[in-house]
């Protein structure tokens, strides 16, 4: 009564080729589901998936599917045999590479918990499961082997790992592999703190040897209390993969981008948008595209206003905003040149030039006009006399 099964990772390797019969692997199918009922199966205890084998391998249901024994057991039912060969080293590779992870159900190495594998198996292996074995045990994986029947004791002993005499079993006949759940319970038992409950972290609780210590689930950090867990600020430098903007979602994250910017297709990178679409922006007239964001500009003509949106008309007769000789004439957005009374406009449409006057003059009018000019130079001539004296 003071024993539970410790927290595990446990995947069911079960052999279904052509060997074992139907009736057979019915009585295979009903060890595991006694298998789970000795089991703590829960999202923070045990965690369980089976692996289906004979020359193919098919995951029946990974590590992250079932969280309750009801729905486990139901899923062992509905599993039928593959038939074929006995490929055993593909199967564990399988396991290594399909099963054992953490998108797939597996907890993190901090955790510190036993990644376990079960072999049920009837048959000799037809391919070379000793390095393979012999590479899951490296990573941390626990391999216990189950031999039924015909089973060869040499690979049984080749996949399991040491002590072999713990990891090894064998029974005669399917008929009688029940019996291994009692040794099954024995082995996966742990009377400590984390087991029995006597403990009062929060989230995780880790056995160490005949004490434990509390940890957390991924996303949090434990608190200075040593017992509580608080969501761990994810967006930290370092944390967090998002390319602009990371925003913290309970012990998670999601990734935001800058104004002017569209968040891509893999949530995590950004690309500008063009802001100057129709309906963005709230130019008047013209709008500049700049890196995600924009300015405004004006036509020809028009000058932007200091509210930097809209644009007035500007005097184009202003000086030194055209290029009239004499007279600018403004044409609303445009302006044309003329002439000082006197003058011609030229044909460039710019300059003037002093406008010819009509040759046939009588003889009375060219005398009045000599008289005048005399007159001038007369009037001129005293003028000067004066200021010098």
């Amino acid at each position: 009564s003071a024993c539970k099964n410790r927290p595990l990772d446990l995947v069911f390797i079960i052999d279904s080729s052509r060997s074992v019969r139907p009736e057979e692997f019915e009585k295979v199918k009903i060890f595991l589901s006694e298998m789970i009922d000795t089991l703590d199966v829960g999202e923070r205890t045990t965690r369980v998936a089976v692996l289906n084998y004979a020359s193919t391998v098919k995951v029946e249901f990974p590590l992250r599917t079932y969280f309750d024994k009801a729905s486990m057991k139901e899923a062992v039912s509905r599993i039928e045999p593959l038939s074929a060969g006995t490929m055993t080293g593909l199967a564990i590779q399988t396991a290594m590479d399909e099963v054992f992870t953490e998108e797939m159900g597996t907890r993190p190495v901090t955790f510190n918990i036993p990644k376990v594998v079960i072999v049920v198996t009837d048959g000799r292996p037809q391919d070379q499961v000793q390095d393979v074995a012999a590479s899951a045990q490296a990573a941390g994986i626990e391999i216990y082997a189950v031999g039924v029947d015909r089973a060869d004791m040499q690979s049984l002993r080749i996949m399991a790992s040491e002590p072999l005499d713990e990891h090894v079993f064998y029974v005669e006949t399917y008929g009688v592999i029940e019996k291994l759940t009692s040794k099954f319970r024995e082995t996966f038992c742990a009377a400590n703190a984390c087991a029995l409950g006597n403990h009062d972290c929060e989230q995780v609780c880790v056995s160490n040897g005949s004490s434990y210590l509390c940890d957390c689930y991924e996303g949090y950090a434990l608190n200075p209390d040593k017992r509580t867990c608080s969501a761990a600020d994810m967006c930290a430098p370092g944390r967090h993969e998002c390319d602009q903007i990371c925003v913290s979602n309970n012990g998670s994250y999601i990734c935001e981008c800058y104004e002017g910017y569209t968040l891509n297709p893999d949530k995590k990178t950004c690309s500008a948008m063009d802001t100057c679409a129709p309906g963005r922006h709230d130019c008047a007239q013209v709008c500049l595209s700049n890196d995600g964001s924009y300015s405004c500009g004006c036509f020809e003509g028009y000058t932007l206003n200091p509210d930097k949106k809209t644009c007035s008309a500007v005097d184009m007769c202003a000086p030194g905003r055209h290029d009239c000789e004499q007279v600018c004439v403004r044409d609303d957005l445009f302006y044309t040149c003329e002439c000082y009374q006197g003058y011609t406009l030229n044909p460039d449409k710019k300059t003037c030039s002093r406008a010819i006057t009509s040759s046939l003059v009588t003889t009375e009018e060219s005398c009045k006009c000599e008289a005048i000019a005399a007159l001038q130079d007369s009037v001129t001539s005293r003028l000067e006399a004066l200021s010098t004296k």
